[in-house]
């Protein structure tokens, strides 16, 4: 049995696979926010029950298993320039939750 739906203009189609198909963390959503007040806003509320070990560089598993990327909007700007993108990857690899504001100033 499949199921197609539409989230944010992006199509999806899910599939009940029964005991035949397992789960896994092949999948994961990226949730991408305009402002700190938006991560904040989604993270905290994907993240409700889900697994603290499992939350790095903007990545968090819900209380379902899924796995989220709560990134901002402008991560591929700030990316584009090789020096500043080792600059930005440096500042993401400690967070759990991204911090717009040290991401900007790196």
């Amino acid at each position: 049995m499949t199921i197609a739906f539409r989230l944010e203009g992006q199509e999806f189609v899910a599939i009940n696979g029964g005991p035949h198909l397992k789960f896994t963390e092949a999948v994961s959503f990226v949730v991408s926010c305009g402002n700190q007040s938006d991560i904040d806003h989604d993270w905290n509320h994907l993240n409700e029950g889900g697994d603290p070990a499992a939350q790095q560089c903007g990545w968090l598993k819900d209380r379902y298993g899924l796995l989220w990327q709560v990134v901002p909007a402008v991560l591929p700007e700030l990316m584009r320039d090789a020096v500043r993108a080792g600059r930005v990857m440096q500042a993401i690899l400690p967070m759990k939750k991204i911090d717009l504001e040290i991401l900007i100033g790196a």
